[in-house]
């Protein structure tokens, strides 16, 4: 990998990167020359981030937002323009129903809830998307250079009978990034999605603590093992670096076979 994928010269933005697949997307990329812009809804886990990436001897920043405040993110942008340069790569990471939800709480049926509830993962999984896309895309067109890279669920390609509105929201952001990519390619620009099985993260920390819950969650996985970070931290990668400039409007699980792609 060394003399491929490489980002030198290029800035990214990496959401929802305070922690989990986010941060090992913002090390991979930053280890392949980028600089990087760590966004989380916490400014010290992006921070924290950013630092381990100066101090392998990287440019990084740390940047507290919010993706679902569209003039939030365009602050945000600039800011990143201001520090680092344009944005060349935007990966969309942020995910869940935003910092106050627990991904692995038991959501009541679908029947029994109200737009309350269904908004928090309509804007961070669909309206955040939206909104930092929005942000960023209108700077690759102008230079004629661009790469998206959004991640999404599995919950939003096969349904999560558990989570039917953030798998509405996710195949709503797969469905968005097939327009957009129609939409911004004769611009230079490429947009993908990466959609993740389960992943050892933070946030579902508690699951992935009991052998016997993840011996039952991995029965209907041909690789029997959960993801790491970064198994899709590299298919992202590659779907950023130049390599990829022939593919776009694609959709690519990483879930150890929980489901196939055709």
């Amino acid at each position: 990998m060394a003399e491929l994928f490489r980002l030198d010269g290029r800035t990214v933005l990496v959401t929802g990167a305070g922690q989990g697949v986010g941060r090992q997307v913002a090390l991979t990329c930053a280890a392949q020359g980028a600089a990087v812009a760590v966004n989380d809804y916490y400014r010290d886990r992006a921070e924290s981030v950013a630092e381990e990436i100066r101090a392998a001897g990287g440019r990084a920043l740390g940047l507290g937002g919010d993706v679902t405040d569209f003039d939030g993110v365009t602050r945000l942008v600039d800011t990143v323009a201001q520090d680092l340069g344009p944005i060349d790569i935007l990966v969309n990471n942020a995910g869940n129903a935003g910092p106050a939800q627990d991904p692995m709480r038991p959501a009541p049926p679908f029947w029994e809830t109200g737009p309350k509830e269904w908004e928090p993962w309509l804007g961070t999984n669909l309206y955040g998307v939206l909104n930092t896309t929005r942000a960023t895309v209108p700077g690759m067109v102008e230079r004629g250079y661009g790469r998206v890279v959004t991640v999404i669920s599995d919950a939003g390609r096969v349904g999560e009978p558990h989570l039917v509105v953030y798998s509405g929201a996710k195949a709503g952001a797969a469905g968005f990034t097939r327009g957009l990519a129609k939409a911004v390619g004769r611009h230079g620009i490429t947009a993908n999605c990466v959609s993740l099985g389960p992943v050892r993260t933070p946030g579902v920390a508690t699951a992935t603590e009991d052998a016997d819950q993840v011996k039952a969650m991995l029965r209907n996985y041909v690789v029997r093992r959960l993801g790491e970070p970064a198994d899709p931290a590299n298919l992202i990668l590659f779907l950023a670096s130049g390599e990829a400039s022939w593919i776009t409007g694609q959709t690519y699980p990483v879930n150890g076979g929980y489901s196939f792609a055709v």
